[in-house]
């Protein structure tokens, strides 16, 4: 009885080809078929390393429709890689799907691992790394992009963030306003690439040094946030948000008052809040 074939979750580089292991190279030769989020990326890489293995392009667009098929291979013993463009596969890229389906259908999924954008920024940031949360990438509505920030800004744990190029200014500017221009903060640039940079400091100084230098605009982004430090910051920005919920329904004092009750928050402060924006 013929076994199932595996699929492996490969890591290939996020942009100097020497972060490749061995091991990844030796997985790329070997299995039948390799899954790429953009075939035409990945056959660039695998053409410099001398690897020819038939790929098959699997991104969002049709990963649901192929996956059982794909799966169908693996049950009759072919091997297969699951590649990204850069970086580990399902971190903010496609693969989740196959890799579910693969492991509902009894098929051995077996990682390969290597680099990785928001653990290599989160290595170098300077930032507190013993307890984080990956966000990937924030909504490109502003709206839907400070809510989310809003949900996230009494974390105590550091912040990690994916962003475009074309947003970056947008998202540092909200992030400034809604966690706080004195919040610590870096931005990691190009990681491993010819023009890598990873700049720190609170969140006002990174704004401004990205909006007025064109050059730290360019590239892919990794956005790493210090998470709030103290139960008294914590309580007071939660008060903040809850009374700006409750005061478009009720009188300031009372929306205070309550949001005061359910955050721990100093009412004074509070309402302080609210007078200021009158």
């Amino acid at each position: 009885m013929q076994s199932h074939g595996i699929l492996h979750v490969v890591a290939t580089p996020i942009g100097n080809l020497g972060d490749l292991s061995f091991r990844a190279r030796e997985i790329l030769r070997q299995v039948d078929a390799i899954c790429a989020e953009d075939t035409r990326h990945s056959g660039q890489m695998l053409a410099q390393l001398g690897i020819d293995r038939p790929l098959i392009a699997l991104h969002e667009h049709n990963e649901q429709a192929l996956a059982e098929r794909l799966v169908g291979r693996l049950r009759e013993g072919q091997s297969m890689a699951l590649v990204s463009d850069a970086g580990t596969p399902l971190i903010s890229d496609p693969g989740f799907r196959l890799v579910c389906a693969a492991r509902a259908a009894g098929i051995r999924v077996s990682p390969v691992p290597g680099p990785c954008a928001a653990i290599a920024a989160l290595s170098v940031a300077g930032l507190p790394s013993d307890r984080f949360v990956f966000e990937g990438f924030l909504p490109a509505r502003a709206s839907a992009r400070k809510e989310r920030l809003t949900r996230l800004a009494t974390e105590s744990r550091t912040l990690v963030f994916y962003e475009a190029s074309h947003r970056i200014v947008e998202t540092l500017a909200d992030m400034c306003v809604v966690l706080g221009e004195e919040r610590l903060a870096a931005v990691a640039r190009e990681l491993t690439k010819l023009f890598e940079t990873v700049l720190d400091g609170r969140l006002s100084a990174l704004r401004a040094r990205v909006e007025a230098d064109p050059d730290q605009r360019k590239g892919e982004f990794v956005v790493i946030v210090q998470g709030v430090q103290d139960d008294a910051d914590a309580r007071l920005i939660e008060g903040r948000r809850l009374f700006a919920r409750l005061n478009a329904h009720l009188p300031p004092s009372t929306a205070a008052k309550l949001a005061a009750e359910l955050s721990g928050a100093p009412r004074k402060a509070l309402y302080a809040t609210g007078s200021d924006a009158s």
